[in-house]
């Protein structure tokens, strides 16, 4: 639930080993922008594999099974995969020191806890990382297993995010989770004991759900006093099976009132809604998440992953080769890119927007000067409507979502959208 948004990325294209990486003199040339400094940078590093693929998700995981004809997850291939791709990579970081790490899937947690210690190692040795860097993984409460999250912890994971999306069975089975309620409180009880914080993924909308059940679900949540919850209106996706066999959902004015009533129990337990899917207590938000919000740079690994990274005069989106099978053939030949594009500068006051306006402190002006290398005069006239529409409040150089700009981001982000 931790994929960075942006437009999304045409179908790929690719060579039988993909591209190989451009000299870094290629990213270096003139161009249109003129960046004054580069944001901060984050590591995203995509594990592919889940026990099932959920009638939901869209995102790059691919089912492993026990047996069955299907052979075991190759780790260590698979993490020499990484390290090749990594280091295919170094030459448009050097210098550059990494803030965050976030490990996502799929579902990481299939991992065993040597091999993520191997990866941490991994990235250590080649990489400059803060001290305190903020190491994030994703797990789920179906691989879950007694002092298995106290193993990744001493692996070098600082931060769990766990995707409970329910703590009642019967919405479990109807979006298609392999854990039950109770395996997730045990998950989440051992992660608390072993975490000093953590995140929980729950979701809302779902098949069947009342209001009601959506508060049993929250007082579940909250009474773990989980430092960050990230709750998710359940969206039918294009290319899944619930776009294919749409479930029955709450209605749109139903869901509302659940979000209402989120804010409500979450904003009561001491939490602050810092991003519009977002819940934390002081101290506890996600850099990685926030980063991307920010539009900060991130380095994509692993099968599909996406990046993004910024240089000088122009901002760069990569994805690696999607199947893990053909990734780990092609990172281990040098050759794991699926495409390389510079954003084009027309659409760049859009992409700030898609991300930035999520958060509820909004940007300071000088951010996107900095991040974009635009000048504030390609935004001017889409803030002056977003202002009379009510959507957003300006004042001394930060642009804040006003509470109608937050319940209609989409309209918010829509007026920032550079004609055709």
């Amino acid at each position: 639930m931790n994929i960075p948004i942006h437009p999304a990325a045409s179908l790929e294209t690719q060579a039988p080993l993909g591209q190989a990486p451009k000299d870094v003199q290629h990213y270096m040339r003139a161009g249109t922008l003129g960046l004054p400094a580069l944001p901060p940078l984050s590591l995203y590093i995509h594990l592919p594999w889940c026990l099932k693929k959920c009638p939901y998700c869209d995102f790059n995981s691919h089912e492993h099974r026990e047996g069955g004809g299907v052979r075991d997850i190759p780790e260590q291939r698979y993490i020499d995969a990484l390290m090749a791709d990594l280091e295919a990579s170094l030459p448009l970081i050097w210098g550059r020191t990494v803030h965050s790490v976030f490990i996502g899937g799929g579902t990481p947690s299939l991992f065993s806890p040597e091999s993520i210690d191997q990866l941490i190692s991994g990235l250590r040795a080649r990489l400059r990382m803060e001290p305190d860097c903020e190491i994030t993984m994703e797990a789920n409460p179906g691989t879950f297993e007694k002092d298995r999250f106290r193993a990744f912890r001493h692996a070098g994971i600082s931060r769990l995010s766990i995707g409970v999306q329910s703590f009642d069975d019967r919405f479990l089975s109807a979006i298609g989770r392999v854990h039950s309620g109770d395996q997730a409180r045990a998950a989440v009880e051992e992660a608390a004991g072993a975490f000093e914080t953590f995140n929980l993924d729950i979701m809302y909308a779902l098949p069947g759900q009342t209001e009601l059940d959506l508060v049993r679900d929250l007082e579940a949540a909250l009474s773990f006093k989980p430092p960050h919850i990230s709750i998710y209106h359940l969206t039918i996706e294009p290319n899944t099976y619930f776009a294919k066999y749409p479930p029955q959902v709450p209605e749109d004015d139903a869901a509302y009132d659940m979000l209402d009533r989120i804010t409500a129990m979450t904003g009561a337990a001491g939490m602050q809604r810092y991003e519009i899917s977002a819940y934390a207590r002081d101290g506890h938000q996600c850099f990685h998440n926030t980063n991307y919000w920010q539009f900060g740079d991130y380095l994509g690994i692993g099968a599909g992953a996406h990046g993004k990274l910024s240089f000088a005069h122009r901002i760069v989106r990569q994805v690696k080769i999607r199947d893990p099978q053909r990734y780990m053939d092609a990172a281990l030949a040098g050759h794991a890119l699926a495409s390389d594009t510079d954003v084009r500068r027309k659409d760049l006051p859009f992409e700030y927007m898609l991300n930035a306006l999520r958060l509820r402190s909004g940007f300071a002006v000088q951010d996107y000067l900095d991040r974009t290398g635009l000048p504030i005069s390609t935004i001017r006239s889409a803030l002056d409507e977003a202002e009379r529409k009510g959507l957003i409040t300006q004042s001394l150089g930060r642009v804040t979502p006003t509470e109608r700009g937050f319940d209609f981001l989409s309209d918010l982000q829509e007026l920032f959208l550079a004609p055709e």
